[in-house]
């Protein structure tokens, strides 16, 4: 094999890679030489075909197989020679001489083709322990917990019956019988159907129609089930109800006391409050990590300059830019609606682009260089955590996961990442700063123009 560089242009890298006829002819021979002892050749004994007659039959499948091998084995062979740390798979570009093709497969040939890649950047890394960022921290206050107790007992009241007419917000107990063009249909008949009016249970038209009666009326209601419906009989039909009332109830808001407590799962109020209180330091300990995590990376990216990959940095765009002009298809907007124009909007999600590329090289190179790893343990953890999301399916999907390496690795990147923020902030001088609760979570999410994502 003989390797020359043909090309050098900043990260790009163009190979020639020659692999010489005699030494095609040895590989040739020695695949042939395996396959004399598995054909089966009508007029020869098992494993007794003469090796030259193995070519006439099947030299060029064969030689066909061998190019492709030797192409694999020598691309790897000559980035590990000139140590090469290519940035993607490399493309390959054979001879497209249709006398040279005949050559390689005659045997008489040398094979050569082209390598084209680029490769990833040097990254000179700065010292963490000289970042220097604040961490926004909201502490929970006795009053933050008062008015979430409030909240809990105003969504779950409790109901008095009342003689007056049903209105929003009311409970109405009923007995029903759905009738389609006369006729009952199969889950349209129930007894003692509780229904809180307003609260858009039932199918269109059904709420309204008992608002304003009273315990004891009869009556008879119209509706109509939405075009969407999942049974395809009753789709887009209007339907009759005949509804008997059974009560009419006004919600109150409950009592909080250790009773009630008890109908949410827990013990006490101490218990309620402390379970509000432990939820509210979860929620704003998240917002605050994703706040001091997109300032490391605001900090990681504007002190690490470095030349980055061009067809990373394409493929990222193209990525970005694909889900951006689907959001406008759906959302039926256009630039102008953004107050931008799409040209102005190509460069910043550029810019994006070269931000998670740059940011994903950084992380990547800490991460090595410190010997951070995701173990097996952390990534089945995660993977458990995704598979909930899918009851009835959940051999299925872990399945997926497992035989589908890609998708495994868009679980293990997070992970990665998180790991590495976690070891930078670490040694980073980090302050914590007390902030009102609406700082905290002002533009909570990041928006994609933000944070850096493996995703």
């Amino acid at each position: 094999m003989n390797v020359t560089e043909t090309n050098t242009d900043g990260l790009r890298r163009e190979l020639k890679v020659v692999v010489g006829a005699d030494e095609l002819e040895k590989r040739l021979s020695s695949r042939l030489e395996e396959l004399q002892g598995k054909a089966q050749i009508k007029g020869f004994r098992p494993g007794h075909v003469p090796k030259e007659h193995l070519r006439k039959i099947y030299g060029r499948s064969v030689m066909a197989e061998v190019v492709q091998q030797t192409v694999d084995e020598t691309t790897r062979e000559a980035l590990s020679q000139r140590e090469e740390r290519p940035a993607f798979r490399p493309n390959v570009a054979l001879t497209e001489d249709k006398d040279e093709i005949e050559k390689i497969f005659a045997g008489t040939g040398d094979l050569s083709y082209t390598l084209s890649f680029e490769v990833l950047p040097k990254v000179q890394l700065g010292d963490m322990s000289e970042l220097t960022l604040e961490r926004p921290v909201t502490p929970v206050t006795d009053e933050d917990i008062d008015k979430s107790v409030e909240k809990i007992l105003a969504t779950n009241p409790t109901f008095k019956p009342k003689k007056g007419a049903a209105k929003t917000g009311d409970r109405v107990t009923i007995d029903f019988v759905g009738k389609l063009n006369g006729e009952t249909f199969e889950g349209g008949t129930a007894k003692d159907a509780p229904i809180v009016l307003g609260a858009g249970g039932f199918i269109p038209g059904f709420e309204e129609g008992l608002t304003g009666t009273k315990a004891g009326d009869e009556k008879v209601v119209d509706a109509t089930f939405p075009d969407a419906y999942g049974e395809p009989k009753l789709a887009g039909k209007a339907v009759k109800f005949e509804v008997t009332v059974k009560e009419v109830a006004a919600p109150e808001t409950p009592t909080l006391d250790d009773d009630f407590a008890k109908s949410l799962g827990v013990e006490s109020v101490a218990q309620l409050r402390e379970a509000v209180k432990g939820r509210m330091d979860e929620d704003r300990n998240l917002a605050s990590r994703l706040k001091v995590k997109r300032a490391l990376l605001d900090a990681l990216n504007e002190s690490h300059k470095f030349e980055l990959p061009p067809t990373l940095v394409d493929n990222e765009f193209k990525a970005i830019w694909e889900q951006v002009t689907k959001d406008f298809e759906q959302s039926k907007k256009t630039f102008e609606d953004e107050g931008t124009t799409e040209k102005k909007a190509e460069k910043e999600y550029r810019n994006i682009a070269e931000r998670r590329v740059r940011l994903g090289l950084l992380l990547s190179e800490i991460g090595s260089t410190n010997e951070i790893t995701v173990s097996d343990e952390e990534l089945n953890k995660a993977l458990l955590e995704r598979i909930r999301q899918f009851p009835g399916q959940e051999r299925e999907v872990y399945d997926f996961y497992r035989n589908t390496p890609e998708a495994l690795a868009e679980i293990r990147a997070p992970l990665y990442e998180d790991k590495v923020v976690d070891y930078i902030l670490e040694l980073a001088k980090v302050t914590d700063k007390e902030v009102s609760m609406e700082e905290l979570y002002a533009d909570a999410d990041g928006g994609h123009h933000h944070d850096h994502s493996h995703g």
